[in-house]
């Protein structure tokens, strides 16, 4: 019995390292953390985003294990949801970028001028989604 258990644990953790790995292997690959710290002229903040980048990892993973509740209210779960937001929607413009998706539209539908105009138009919608599918109640059931 003993045994067993010390197995699933062992592999477990070792599935959990490697899909971690993955994780922030990939994020490191479409390069959001250093395109980020380009736009914001922070370069010289590197080893606190990494320290960062890794306690949030380790965070994360701590958070499926155990049930952590931290009383922040509703405008403390509105920041968090916030920036949960904006890097998502941060890894999506990158992940689009590094496999040339807005280049491929534009050549597809023939757009020659506007392209900013379709980019935000593609983040309105985005936006205008999500608070309606968060703000009406039991928008869930409607699918």
């Amino acid at each position: 019995m003993f045994w067993g258990r010390l197995l699933s644990v062992l592999v477990g953790f070792s599935g959990g390292v490697v899909i971690a790995g993955g994780v922030f292997a990939f994020i490191a690959i479409i390069g959001i953390i250093p395109r980020l710290m380009q736009k914001t002229k922070t370069n010289k903040y590197v080893i606190l985003y990494e320290n960062v980048i890794i306690l949030g990892g380790i965070l994360g993973s701590l958070t499926m294990i155990w049930d952590i509740r931290i009383p922040i209210g509703n405008i403390g779960s509105s920041i968090i949801g916030f920036s949960f937001g904006i890097f998502v929607g941060c890894l999506a413009v990158s992940l689009a970028e590094i496999l040339d998706v807005i280049p491929i539209i534009a050549r597809r539908v023939i757009i020659k001028k506007g392209i900013g105009f379709f980019l935000i138009s593609v983040a309105v919608g985005k936006a205008v989604g999500s608070l309606i599918y968060w703000i009406i109640p039991g928008f869930i059931q409607y699918k």
